[in-house]
């Protein structure tokens, strides 16, 4: 038997709670558990009540585990950056990306054992460090012959803010036109392949925005394009989206796919593994269950792929979490696949609230005949009289530890009423 404590936010009252974890299976520990001192980054929304709208996004570094300490802070101002569930940031060992959506820009940071944040590098209007010098140089050389030539006529055209598309907008229409070009050999297919998928749609291309990213190693980036009806919608397996595999290096498109590709899904579903870009200091991350690692996840998904109506919706829906939030999967040996079984509408390893039940979550062991090991209960739902509304809850799982956390919210846009504390005694 389990005891859990309940604090509710709303009536600042602390209940006793109770879980079974009965014949508790032993915890399965990494070989090499390496701890990583570092500093803790802190995301907030200074000001701005929506993703859509003029917000300050503050990064703080602080050395929060010892005394609180801030050790150094980014500012992006007047800006918006989506913090919901980290999908306007990406960690990967001490690299930070940071998504500007209204200036699209990509922000890389990295982050010292000092805990000082230094910029590295912003991919977006620039891709290279030199090229906002040489464009402006060039501009001026330009303007001055055109004074020469024309004594001052010129002064009427754009000016070099506003008569180049971005960096990166023109590396990926760039990778677009070649990877045309090369389908066909005859020229005069080439013509004709070229003026229905690239020129015909050239507009579509240019209005791509930048929505999410994140890191698949230290040199590549995975970017998702869309329109902003993309970014403003729920449902955005339905609406036409793109990714890109970008080299920071090289500041090259590598790879560019639609959210319907069979090729990406395919690596999606092989290597999902990859896509996860773990840390090489966090070795139980290496621990999480995926279909491309766990023979009971595959058959899930190949059981809901079967039973999809639509294989090209079932894909969309699928690509639709790419690129992943950072730091969004449980590495608890709790949703090991291979040790148990779990109801996923109700709990599993992604971080992301489901809607709460008043019936404990049966974990069933699956190498000693599908026998109940223990259940996890959150409790009634507080703030309901008759207890038919809806309510919602997600867990945070401690990676090593019999140690859990539950938040119940009344609502997917309102902050959790209760937190509860399991551990096993």
């Amino acid at each position: 038997m389990g005891e859990v404590c309940n604090v509710s936010s709303a009536s600042n009252k602390s209940h006793a709670r109770f879980m079974e974890w009965e014949n508790l299976y032993p915890l399965r520990k990494p070989q090499h558990l390496r701890l990583h001192p570092g500093p803790i980054l802190e995301l907030l929304r200074v000001s701005g009540t929506s993703q859509t709208s003029a917000q300050v996004a503050k990064i703080h570094s602080t050395r929060w585990l010892e005394d609180g300490f801030k050790l150094d802070e980014k500012v992006f101002h007047n800006d918006c950056v989506n913090l919901t569930h980290n999908m306007g940031a990406f960690l990967y060992d001490d690299l930070l990306a940071v998504v500007s959506l209204r200036y699209q820009t990509i922000h890389i940071l990295q982050i010292r054992d000092s805990g000082n944040l230094v910029d590295v590098r912003a991919i977006g209007a620039y891709c290279r460090e030199d090229d906002e010098l040489f464009i402006n140089s060039s501009s001026q050389l330009a303007g001055n012959r055109g004074d020469l030539v024309d004594n001052g006529t010129n002064h009427d055209q754009p000016n070099s803010n506003n008569s180049f598309l971005s960096g990166i907008k023109q590396r990926l229409l760039s990778f677009i036109f070649r990877e045309i070009w090369s389908e066909e050999t005859d020229q005069t297919q080439r013509v004709q392949c070229l003026k229905k998928k690239f020129y015909f749609h050239f507009q579509d291309y240019v209005d791509l925005v930048i929505l999410k990213v994140q890191f698949l190693d230290r040199h590549h980036l995975l970017i998702k394009f869309g329109s902003v009806d993309v970014g403003a919608s729920r449902n955005t397996d339905q609406l036409p989206a793109f990714f890109a595999v970008y080299n920071m290096e090289t500041t090259e498109i590598v790879a560019f796919y639609q959210n319907a590709a069979d090729e990406l899904y395919l690596l999606f579903e092989r290597f999902c593994d990859h896509f996860h870009a773990t840390s090489i200091n966090s070795m139980y991350m290496n621990f999480i269950s995926s279909h491309s690692n766990n023979i009971h996840a595959l058959e899930q998904l190949k059981s809901m792929k079967n039973k999809a109506t639509s294989i090209s919706q079932f894909v969309k829906k699928m690509l639709s979490s790419l690129p992943l939030n950072c730091q969004s999967m449980s590495p608890s040996p709790y949703f090991d696949q291979s040790l148990f079984r779990f109801d996923e509408k109700l709990i599993s390893a992604t971080d992301r609230p489901r809607q709460s039940t008043d019936h404990p979550i049966r974990f069933n062991s699956r190498r000693q005949g599908d026998i109940l090991k223990f259940k996890i209960k959150t409790g009634p739902e507080f703030g309901s009289a008759d207890g038919r509304s809806k309510k919602y809850s997600h867990f945070l799982f401690h990676p090593v530890w019999p140690l859990a956390l539950s938040f119940i919210q009344p609502s997917l846009f309102l902050p959790p009423s209760a937190v509860n504390i399991h551990f096993r005694r």
